[in-house]
């Protein structure tokens, strides 16, 4: 079993009671639902200032494409793609 800790969060008294429909529904606890919910959006939002930072790191770096030739190399893949007549 991981360790686990407490933490006191303050929810709405609507979605507090909307977490306890889906606890009974899904026959888990609001704590286990509760903390999944956190873990998913920690989880996901930590994702994206990764990806950003990844970003800016690129943006430093110069490994970038101007808009122009990012839409030239577009534009080149649609012709193929159409046989060559669009």
């Amino acid at each position: 079993m991981t360790a686990s800790t407490t933490m006191t969060i303050r929810l709405d008294p609507q979605l507090k009671a909307k977490l306890g429909r889906l606890a009974n529904g899904t026959r888990r606890s609001r704590s286990f639902l509760a903390a999944e919910a956190v873990e998913t959006y920690v989880d996901r939002e930590l994702a994206i200032i990764e990806g950003i930072e990844r970003g800016l790191a690129d943006v430093e770096g110069g490994r970038t494409v101007s808009h122009e030739d990012a839409m030239a190399t577009v534009q080149r893949a649609i012709e193929a793609a159409a046989g060559g007549t669009a």
